[in-house]
């Protein structure tokens, strides 16, 4: 048992609480909280661990969405158009996947550890960073990802999906949860939708997928048009949509733990069935801005359960959810700047933990488990500014619990 006291405490709790003085009494899971003079009064003999001068404590951040496999790319890919993006990535995926090795991919999970998530979202296409995922302390909701739309290679797409989610299913652990990702409605065909979702039920598994991230989409599934007609006729000789937004988001009833990403082309009335299913919408703005050049308007997050995202470094230039959240406050140009701060670190702490089905992660809270870090400002700070001038002046944490575990 041990007591962590810092200058501020953030909770990230429903009241969004901020303690001055602030301490927490944790284990493995987190015992107690609360002001310093108070708390330290019970507890005579316990191990008191100090932090530097303007450090503020709080719950680890959580990335509910990031692709590790394609963390080999930094120039490759092109931006500014979702199809433009597409086309590069069907051109360069092997090579990418090929120069992401173990060493690569540890290297950015280490970076996502520094930085202070404790939790990720890994989707994962092929595979090939599950070791890395094995090896980590970070705790790892591992997506297997099912994709591909052509009819005529549904027994061959399924047999391997099944042969990576039992590879996953196999070192299911504490800290390694496997869980599925449907790709998205234009790229995976109904049949293997149905099957993938009863797997996910069977197992009781997250589930999640990218939905409506472009224009081009939008086009394609309503009136098989657009840009993505000559995409499919060229790459899969196919003319026509496999299915439209609605009868795709009707197949995930009855899925407990399930989040869409980007959503940016998604009209009120989806939205409205994306709440009804119980879904969580990770927001991945850095990406949508690079892809697309939009986003989902706040004005449809805001009264939602949303998470904070970086998608993966072939839509990003970093894998930091500090980095994601200070271009969210400027992408985000209209709203006012200090509650938006706080809007962003709940949907990096609460909104990742449902997001991905995690109900004792993302809050400094009794009996939660003990995910919690440190960052230090460089100077005093005010309270009602706090929660901003921390995500302005943060790249990394100063110390990383994961369980109770020091791990930086």
């Amino acid at each position: 048992m041990k007591l962590l006291k810092a200058d501020w405490l953030i909770t990230c709790d429903e009241y969004f609480t901020i303690i001055e003085n602030g301490c927490v009494v944790f284990g493995t899971h987190i015992i107690e909280y609360g002001e310093f003079d108070d708390i330290v009064q019970k507890y005579s003999n316990i191990q008191i661990i100090q932090t530097a001068p303007n450090s503020i404590i709080l719950p680890g951040l959580i990335n509910p969405h990031v692709h590790l496999e394609f963390s080999a790319n930094k120039t490759t890919l092109k931006y500014g158009n979702f199809m433009t993006w597409l086309s590069s990535v069907i051109e360069s995926r092997a090579d990418l996947i090929e120069k992401a090795d173990s060493t690569l991919i540890d290297d950015e999970i280490k970076n996502i550890l520094f930085s202070g998530t404790t939790t990720l979202g890994a989707v994962s296409s092929y595979g090939f960073d599950i070791q890395s995922c094995l090896n980590t302390p970070l705790n790892i909701v591992y997506f297997s990802e099912i994709i591909g739309s052509n009819a005529g290679m549904i027994d061959a797409l399924f047999s391997d999906f099944q042969a990576r989610l039992s590879n996953a299913l196999n070192n299911k652990s504490e800290r390694f949860i496997p869980a599925i990702a449907i790709h998205s409605p234009y790229s995976v065909h109904p049949f293997l939708i149905r099957e993938t979702l009863k797997l996910a039920t069977q197992h009781n598994l997250s589930v999640t997928a990218h939905f409506l991230e472009s224009n081009e989409e939008k086009e394609w599934l309503e009136s098989s048009s657009g840009g993505m007609l000559d995409f499919f006729k060229n790459f899969l000789n196919q003319t026509q949509s496999i299915t439209k937004a609605e009868e795709f988001l009707n197949q995930f009833k009855g899925i407990e733990n399930l989040s869409f990403t980007h959503c940016c082309q998604a009209n009120q009335e989806e939205l409205e069935k994306i709440d009804q299913l119980g879904g969580t919408i990770i927001h991945c703005p850095v990406s949508n801005r690079f892809l697309t050049n939009t986003t989902i308007s706040f004005d449809d997050l805001r009264h939602r359960s949303f998470a904070l995202g970086t998608d993966g470094l072939s839509s990003n230039y970093s894998l930091s959810l500090w980095e994601e959240m200070k271009n969210a406050l400027f992408i985000h140009k209209n709203e006012n700047i200090t509650e938006l701060a706080t809007k962003l670190l709940k949907a990096s702490t609460r909104g990742g933990a449902k997001a991905l089905g995690m109900d004792k992660k993302g809050k400094i809270a009794k009996d939660f488990d003990a995910d919690i870090i440190t960052v230090t400002l460089p100077d005093i700070c005010d309270k009602n500014n706090v929660v901003l001038q921390m995500i302005l002046h943060t790249k990394k944490a100063t110390k990383v619990f994961i369980k109770g575990e020091k791990i930086v």
